[in-house]
Protein backbone atom coordinates (compact mmCIF):
# COMPACT_ATOMS: atom_id res chain seq x y z
CA UNK A 1 0.00 0.00 0.00
CA UNK A 2 1.54 3.68 -0.85
CA UNK A 3 1.63 5.05 2.42
CA UNK A 4 1.08 8.26 2.47
CA UNK A 5 4.71 11.18 3.77
CA UNK A 6 3.44 14.02 5.72
CA UNK A 7 5.95 17.36 5.50
CA UNK A 8 6.98 17.12 9.43
CA UNK A 9 7.31 12.90 8.49
CA UNK A 10 9.81 13.56 5.82
CA UNK A 11 11.81 16.17 7.09
CA UNK A 12 12.31 14.08 10.24
CA UNK A 13 13.28 11.35 7.87
CA UNK A 14 15.49 13.46 6.25
CA UNK A 15 17.28 14.53 8.83
CA UNK A 16 17.91 11.07 10.32
CA UNK A 17 18.67 9.09 7.13
CA UNK A 18 18.92 10.58 3.92
CA UNK A 19 21.00 13.60 5.38
CA UNK A 20 22.46 11.72 8.03
CA UNK A 21 25.58 14.06 9.42
CA UNK A 22 24.27 17.32 7.26
CA UNK A 23 21.91 19.18 9.64
CA UNK A 24 21.09 21.72 8.14
CA UNK A 25 21.16 23.83 4.16
CA UNK A 26 24.43 26.04 5.93
CA UNK A 27 25.93 22.46 5.93
CA UNK A 28 25.82 22.23 2.39
CA UNK A 29 26.62 26.03 1.54
CA UNK A 30 29.52 25.76 3.76
CA UNK A 31 31.21 22.78 2.54
CA UNK A 32 33.47 22.66 -0.21
CA UNK A 33 32.55 19.42 -0.94
CA UNK A 34 29.55 18.89 -3.85
CA UNK A 35 26.36 17.53 -2.89
CA UNK A 36 24.26 15.38 -4.97
CA UNK A 37 20.52 14.49 -4.22
CA UNK A 38 18.99 11.37 -6.08
CA UNK A 39 15.14 11.09 -5.27
CA UNK A 40 14.32 7.38 -5.77
CA UNK A 41 10.93 5.37 -6.13
CA UNK A 42 11.42 3.19 -3.18
CA UNK A 43 14.09 0.31 -2.14
CA UNK A 44 12.10 -2.98 -2.44
CA UNK A 45 12.86 -3.32 -6.43
CA UNK A 46 16.62 -4.79 -6.81
CA UNK A 47 16.62 -2.25 -9.82
CA UNK A 48 16.60 0.54 -7.60
CA UNK A 49 19.43 -0.72 -5.39
CA UNK A 50 21.35 -1.54 -7.98
CA UNK A 51 21.20 1.96 -9.07
CA UNK A 52 21.72 3.32 -5.94
CA UNK A 53 24.88 1.28 -5.82
CA UNK A 54 25.99 2.89 -8.85
CA UNK A 55 25.80 6.56 -8.13
CA UNK A 56 27.28 5.91 -5.01
CA UNK A 57 30.16 4.17 -6.21
CA UNK A 58 30.71 7.19 -8.78
CA UNK A 59 30.18 9.81 -6.23
CA UNK A 60 32.78 8.37 -4.09
CA UNK A 61 35.42 8.18 -7.37
CA UNK A 62 34.26 11.84 -7.76
CA UNK A 63 34.65 13.35 -4.25
CA UNK A 64 31.44 13.99 -4.45
CA UNK A 65 28.44 13.34 -1.45
CA UNK A 66 25.42 11.48 -2.44
CA UNK A 67 22.14 11.45 -0.85
CA UNK A 68 19.51 9.25 -1.57
CA UNK A 69 15.61 9.74 -0.85
CA UNK A 70 13.50 6.79 -0.53
CA UNK A 71 9.85 8.25 -1.57
CA UNK A 72 8.53 4.52 -1.09
CA UNK A 73 6.43 5.01 -4.11
CA UNK A 74 4.86 8.31 -2.90
CA UNK A 75 5.07 10.91 -5.88
CA UNK A 76 3.69 13.92 -3.00
CA UNK A 77 6.68 12.58 -1.17
CA UNK A 78 9.11 13.07 -3.98
CA UNK A 79 7.92 16.76 -4.82
CA UNK A 80 8.38 17.42 -0.85
CA UNK A 81 11.72 16.10 -1.32
CA UNK A 82 13.16 17.90 -4.37
CA UNK A 83 11.42 21.13 -2.06
CA UNK A 84 13.74 20.32 0.33
CA UNK A 85 16.76 19.55 -1.04
CA UNK A 86 16.68 23.23 -2.82
CA UNK A 87 16.33 24.34 0.66
CA UNK A 88 19.54 22.91 1.33
CA UNK A 89 20.86 23.97 -2.01
CA UNK A 90 21.88 20.94 -3.07
CA UNK A 91 24.59 21.02 -6.22
CA UNK A 92 22.49 18.51 -8.86
CA UNK A 93 19.48 16.65 -8.65
CA UNK A 94 19.00 13.24 -9.96
CA UNK A 95 15.09 12.26 -9.91
CA UNK A 96 13.70 8.80 -11.06
CA UNK A 97 10.14 10.17 -11.06
CA UNK A 98 7.17 8.35 -10.08
CA UNK A 99 4.50 11.18 -11.78
CA UNK A 100 6.12 12.58 -14.48
CA UNK A 101 3.96 14.81 -14.76
CA UNK A 102 3.27 15.96 -11.53
CA UNK A 103 6.82 16.16 -10.57
CA UNK A 104 7.81 19.12 -13.38
CA UNK A 105 6.83 22.28 -11.06
CA UNK A 106 9.23 20.91 -8.35
CA UNK A 107 12.13 20.51 -11.21
CA UNK A 108 11.28 23.69 -12.45
CA UNK A 109 11.83 25.26 -9.09
CA UNK A 110 14.88 23.51 -8.77
CA UNK A 111 15.77 25.03 -12.18
CA UNK A 112 15.00 28.42 -11.14
CA UNK A 113 17.02 28.34 -8.27
CA UNK A 114 19.76 27.54 -10.48
CA UNK A 115 20.34 23.21 -9.30
CA UNK A 116 20.84 21.36 -12.60
CA UNK A 117 18.34 18.18 -12.81
CA UNK A 118 18.55 15.09 -14.48
CA UNK A 119 15.99 12.43 -15.15
CA UNK A 120 16.79 8.54 -14.60
CA UNK A 121 14.78 5.78 -16.26
CA UNK A 122 11.10 7.37 -15.82
CA UNK A 123 10.93 10.10 -18.46
CA UNK A 124 9.85 13.45 -18.32
CA UNK A 125 8.17 15.73 -20.52
CA UNK A 126 10.18 18.53 -22.21
CA UNK A 127 10.99 20.69 -19.50
CA UNK A 128 14.45 22.67 -17.76
CA UNK A 129 15.98 19.02 -16.97
CA UNK A 130 18.92 18.79 -18.18
CA UNK A 131 19.77 15.08 -19.57
CA UNK A 132 17.32 11.72 -19.97
CA UNK A 133 19.29 9.04 -18.80
CA UNK A 134 18.09 5.10 -19.43
CA UNK A 135 16.89 2.77 -22.04
CA UNK A 136 14.81 3.46 -25.34
CA UNK A 137 11.90 1.55 -23.66
CA UNK A 138 9.92 1.47 -27.04
CA UNK A 139 12.86 -0.12 -28.76
CA UNK A 140 13.47 -2.90 -26.39
CA UNK A 141 9.84 -3.53 -26.02
CA UNK A 142 9.82 -3.82 -30.05
CA UNK A 143 13.10 -6.04 -29.31
CA UNK A 144 11.85 -8.39 -26.40
CA UNK A 145 8.33 -8.43 -28.93
CA UNK A 146 10.60 -9.74 -31.61
CA UNK A 147 12.37 -12.33 -29.42
CA UNK A 148 9.36 -13.23 -28.62
CA UNK A 149 7.55 -13.72 -31.78
CA UNK A 150 11.43 -15.98 -32.77
CA UNK A 151 10.90 -18.07 -30.00
CA UNK A 152 7.42 -19.45 -30.35
CA UNK A 153 8.29 -19.77 -34.34
CA UNK A 154 11.14 -21.96 -33.51
CA UNK A 155 9.45 -23.80 -30.09
CA UNK A 156 5.62 -22.85 -29.94
CA UNK A 157 4.62 -24.48 -33.88
CA UNK A 158 4.57 -20.52 -34.47
CA UNK A 159 1.49 -20.35 -31.96
CA UNK A 160 0.61 -18.68 -28.85
CA UNK A 161 -1.86 -16.87 -26.65
CA UNK A 162 -0.07 -14.01 -24.82
CA UNK A 163 -1.32 -11.86 -21.60
CA UNK A 164 0.20 -9.01 -20.34
CA UNK A 165 1.29 -8.32 -16.36
CA UNK A 166 1.74 -4.58 -16.71
CA UNK A 167 1.98 -1.38 -14.37
CA UNK A 168 -0.97 1.17 -15.75
CA UNK A 169 0.68 3.08 -13.34
CA UNK A 170 4.04 3.45 -14.94
CA UNK A 171 4.20 5.95 -17.95
CA UNK A 172 7.67 3.86 -18.94
CA UNK A 173 5.87 0.38 -18.16
CA UNK A 174 2.91 1.37 -20.44
CA UNK A 175 5.62 2.42 -23.50
CA UNK A 176 7.05 -1.41 -23.19
CA UNK A 177 3.32 -2.33 -23.10
CA UNK A 178 3.16 -0.69 -26.20
CA UNK A 179 6.46 -1.47 -28.23
CA UNK A 180 5.80 -4.79 -27.02
CA UNK A 181 2.27 -5.28 -28.36
CA UNK A 182 2.82 -3.32 -31.65
CA UNK A 183 5.53 -5.61 -32.76
CA UNK A 184 2.50 -8.38 -32.09
CA UNK A 185 -0.28 -6.68 -34.35
CA UNK A 186 -0.90 -8.64 -37.21
CA UNK A 187 1.13 -11.83 -36.67
CA UNK A 188 -0.92 -15.27 -38.16
CA UNK A 189 -1.02 -16.95 -34.84
CA UNK A 190 -0.58 -14.91 -32.29
CA UNK A 191 -3.79 -13.85 -29.55
CA UNK A 192 -3.80 -11.39 -27.04
CA UNK A 193 -5.07 -12.24 -23.76
CA UNK A 194 -5.51 -8.91 -22.43
CA UNK A 195 -3.72 -6.62 -19.75
CA UNK A 196 -3.95 -6.70 -15.86
CA UNK A 197 -2.19 -4.22 -13.88
CA UNK A 198 -0.33 -5.13 -10.95
CA UNK A 199 0.13 -1.41 -10.32
CA UNK A 200 4.15 -1.86 -9.45
CA UNK A 201 3.31 -3.79 -6.53
CA UNK A 202 4.60 -7.45 -6.62
CA UNK A 203 2.00 -8.80 -4.32
CA UNK A 204 -0.40 -6.86 -6.35
CA UNK A 205 1.16 -8.59 -9.87
CA UNK A 206 0.76 -12.11 -8.34
CA UNK A 207 -2.84 -11.34 -8.16
CA UNK A 208 -3.40 -9.85 -11.46
CA UNK A 209 -0.90 -12.70 -13.06
CA UNK A 210 -3.43 -15.11 -11.18
CA UNK A 211 -6.09 -13.90 -12.37
CA UNK A 212 -5.07 -13.69 -15.76
CA UNK A 213 -4.42 -17.28 -15.62
CA UNK A 214 -7.35 -18.67 -14.61
CA UNK A 215 -9.63 -16.44 -16.63
CA UNK A 216 -7.55 -17.68 -19.85
CA UNK A 217 -6.55 -21.09 -19.14
CA UNK A 218 -5.50 -22.17 -22.76
CA UNK A 219 -2.96 -19.42 -23.02
CA UNK A 220 0.71 -20.41 -23.31
CA UNK A 221 2.67 -17.01 -22.69
CA UNK A 222 3.27 -14.28 -20.59
CA UNK A 223 4.64 -10.65 -21.15
CA UNK A 224 5.34 -9.13 -17.79
CA UNK A 225 6.76 -5.29 -17.88
CA UNK A 226 8.74 -4.84 -15.20
CA UNK A 227 10.74 -6.21 -12.28
CA UNK A 228 7.31 -6.40 -9.98
CA UNK A 229 5.47 -7.62 -12.76
CA UNK A 230 7.63 -10.00 -13.79
CA UNK A 231 7.99 -11.39 -10.34
CA UNK A 232 4.61 -11.69 -9.43
CA UNK A 233 3.71 -13.38 -13.19
CA UNK A 234 6.90 -16.32 -12.10
CA UNK A 235 5.03 -16.78 -8.50
CA UNK A 236 1.55 -17.12 -10.24
CA UNK A 237 2.92 -19.53 -13.00
CA UNK A 238 4.36 -21.48 -10.57
CA UNK A 239 1.28 -21.13 -7.90
CA UNK A 240 -0.93 -22.58 -10.64
CA UNK A 241 1.15 -24.98 -11.66
CA UNK A 242 1.39 -23.78 -14.84
CA UNK A 243 5.63 -24.42 -15.59
CA UNK A 244 4.99 -26.61 -18.14
CA UNK A 245 2.68 -24.78 -20.31
CA UNK A 246 3.20 -21.32 -20.04
CA UNK A 247 6.67 -19.07 -21.30
CA UNK A 248 7.03 -15.81 -19.06
CA UNK A 249 9.00 -12.93 -21.16
CA UNK A 250 9.76 -9.69 -19.56
CA UNK A 251 11.95 -7.43 -17.97
CA UNK A 252 14.62 -7.66 -14.97
CA UNK A 253 16.52 -10.32 -13.96
CA UNK A 254 16.19 -11.37 -10.30
CA UNK A 255 17.72 -14.65 -8.37
CA UNK A 256 13.58 -16.29 -8.60
CA UNK A 257 14.12 -14.85 -13.16
CA UNK A 258 17.42 -16.91 -13.03
CA UNK A 259 16.01 -20.09 -11.10
CA UNK A 260 13.03 -19.47 -13.80
CA UNK A 261 15.74 -19.68 -16.56
CA UNK A 262 16.85 -22.82 -15.66
CA UNK A 263 13.74 -24.22 -15.06
CA UNK A 264 13.06 -23.48 -18.53
CA UNK A 265 9.58 -21.56 -18.45
CA UNK A 266 11.36 -18.50 -18.17
CA UNK A 267 12.00 -17.62 -22.14
CA UNK A 268 13.56 -14.29 -21.61
CA UNK A 269 14.21 -11.22 -19.87
CA UNK A 270 15.20 -7.65 -20.78
CA UNK A 271 17.99 -6.80 -18.07
CA UNK A 272 19.02 -2.80 -17.98
CA UNK A 273 22.25 -1.67 -16.21
CA UNK A 274 20.45 0.26 -13.36
CA UNK A 275 24.13 0.75 -11.80
CA UNK A 276 25.40 2.31 -15.04
CA UNK A 277 22.30 4.78 -15.05
CA UNK A 278 23.11 5.89 -11.79
CA UNK A 279 26.36 6.52 -12.11
CA UNK A 280 25.71 8.31 -15.11
CA UNK A 281 23.54 10.71 -13.44
CA UNK A 282 26.62 11.21 -10.73
CA UNK A 283 28.91 11.93 -13.49
CA UNK A 284 26.48 14.27 -15.96
CA UNK A 285 25.90 16.17 -12.33
CA UNK A 286 28.99 16.60 -11.89
CA UNK A 287 29.75 18.41 -15.25
CA UNK A 288 26.95 20.11 -15.36
CA UNK A 289 27.74 21.96 -11.84
CA UNK A 290 31.24 22.35 -12.87
CA UNK A 291 29.55 24.88 -15.66
CA UNK A 292 29.95 22.14 -18.47
CA UNK A 293 27.39 20.74 -20.70
CA UNK A 294 26.03 17.12 -21.48
CA UNK A 295 24.03 14.98 -24.16
CA UNK A 296 20.38 15.48 -23.64
CA UNK A 297 19.90 12.17 -23.90
CA UNK A 298 22.05 9.38 -22.67
CA UNK A 299 21.50 5.84 -23.37
CA UNK A 300 22.23 3.29 -21.61
CA UNK A 301 21.87 -0.94 -23.60
CA UNK A 302 19.73 -3.70 -22.69
CA UNK A 303 20.79 -7.53 -23.00
CA UNK A 304 17.86 -10.27 -23.74
CA UNK A 305 18.90 -12.83 -21.18
CA UNK A 306 18.25 -16.34 -22.11
CA UNK A 307 19.07 -19.69 -21.28
CA UNK A 308 22.53 -18.54 -23.92
CA UNK A 309 23.83 -16.12 -21.91
CA UNK A 310 22.52 -16.14 -18.22
CA UNK A 311 26.14 -17.21 -16.58
CA UNK A 312 27.57 -13.85 -16.18
CA UNK A 313 24.50 -12.37 -14.22
CA UNK A 314 24.72 -15.18 -11.55
CA UNK A 315 26.95 -14.06 -9.16
CA UNK A 316 25.02 -10.65 -9.43
CA UNK A 317 21.87 -12.27 -7.85
CA UNK A 318 22.61 -15.17 -5.52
Amino acid sequence: MIRNITRRTFTAALAATALAGLSSGAAFAQSAEKTFALVQINQQALFFNQMNEGAQKAADAAGVKLVIFNANNDPAAQNSAIETYIQQKVDGLAVVAIDVNGIMPAVQQAADAGIPVVAIDAILPDGPQKAQIGVDNAKAGGDIGAFFLEYVKSNMDGKAKVGVVGALNSFIQNIRQEGFEKKLDGVAGIEKAGVVDGQNIQDNALAAAENLITGNPDMNAVYATGEPALMGAIAAVESQGKQSSVKVFGWDLTAQAIAGIDAGYVAGVIQQDPSAMGAAAVDALKKLSEGGSVEKTIAVPVTIVTKDNVDPYRATFK
